[in-house]
């Protein structure tokens, strides 16, 4: 699911306004068979990840930022992709407004920047991402290829290759392996 996230909009509607962007980035942590997955040892706040799909799985990290993740294996298995990157496209006033910046390209561009871009917290944990104020379009924008690399800013199986990304000025982070990004398919 993670790599065809890539190219589809995110959605969210608020008393505020809409705003919307196309992913570019996210990643893919596979539950208990995945050390870096908050599902590997179940807990209160990680059980949403064996629930349904197509559900947001939002979570509080480093007492500063929010990080939201579709949940994406079948109810009973554990599975989420992490969204850590968004092109703006509408409501770009209010992300500035939320975020305190101007700079489009750093309006979303991140997991912790996205949420704030998105006023998504906590509150939208277990939001059903086919009935509530957040939603993933279904029509895929193309943009650039589709590329593959190590996920970013973990410490446990760092050899495989869950990050899936189109370069450019909306992706966060840095690729690895060093060299240009190498794409899919």
């Amino acid at each position: 699911m993670a790599e065809d996230l890539v190219g589809h909009t995110l959605y969210r509607s608020t008393d505020e306004g809409l705003v919307s962007g196309r992913l570019v980035e996210v990643e893919a942590y596979c539950g208990a068979a995945d050390p870096n997955s908050h599902a590997f040892r179940r807990t209160p706040r990680s059980s949403i990840m064996y629930g349904p799909p197509g559900v947001l799985y939002v979570y509080f990290t480093y007492g500063m930022h929010h990080c939201a993740n579709v949940v994406a294996e079948s109810d009973g298995l554990a599975g989420a992709v992490l969204l850590r990157a968004v092109e703006p496209l509408e409501g770009l006033d209010l992300m500035a407004a939320r975020r305190g910046v101007s700079d489009p390209r750093l309006l979303a561009k991140g997991p912790g920047r996205l949420c704030q871009a998105f006023g998504l917290t906590r509150a939208d944990n277990g939001t059903d991402l086919a009935t509530g104020d957040v939603w993933v379009g279904t029509e895929r924008r193309a943009g650039g290829p589709i590329c593959r690399s190590y996920r970013i800013g973990v410490d446990a199986s760092t050899d495989r290759p869950w990050r899936f990304y189109e370069a450019g000025p909306w992706t966060s982070g840095r690729r690895t392996p060093p060299g240009p990004p190498v794409p899919i398919g």
